[in-house]
């Protein structure tokens, strides 16, 4: 499907059932890899969701296409830096909505270094990266809840 509009909007209350019902999909968790321990625990992720919305320095975004959220994306601290993280419903990948979303939050967010991390096998992840300017910079390994395992990530900078 090739969409006409793409945008971020603040997150509302109501966007959350969307947002939990996205993040219950196996295949998302496993390809995402580094998720939370139970991704089932509704309690857990209202009250992570209210802890994000607000944290100071936080952006938290829903991806809007044509009237539908398709995900949301965020930047956030990360020790001394920004790191950027994304999620969208698994019927929306493979159709450019997060580079898009990603090119729309790099216009909002000026702060530079910019880093992100995916595993090493989720290609698709990788390329939106990439084609929004991050460089493979380092390569660590730890445990992922979506897996069940450790596993490979990539250290992404965008300058």
């Amino acid at each position: 499907m090739s969409y006409q509009t793409i945008t971020l909007r603040e997150v509302e209350p109501a966007d959350l059932e969307t947002l939990y019902v996205q993040q219950l999909d196996p295949e998302a968790n496993r390809m995402a890899a580094f998720v939370h321990k139970d991704p089932t625990d509704k309690v857990a992720f209202h009250a992570h969701w209210a802890k994000i919305l607000t944290l100071p320095r936080v952006t938290n975004r829903i991806i809007v296409a044509d009237d539908q959220i398709v995900g949301h994306i965020a930047c956030f601290p990360d020790g001394d830096h920004m790191e950027v993280t994304y999620w969208l419903g698994r019927e929306f990948w493979g159709q450019g909505l997060a580079t898009q979303a990603l090119k729309l939050l790099l216009e909002l967010i000026k702060d530079r270094p910019m880093f992100a991390r995916t595993a090493c096998d989720n290609l698709g992840s990788l390329r939106v990266l990439q084609k929004c300017g991050f460089s493979i910079i380092d390569q660590d390994k730890g445990y992922a809840h979506g897996r069940g395992t450790d596993t490979e990530e990539y250290i992404l900078r965008l300058d």
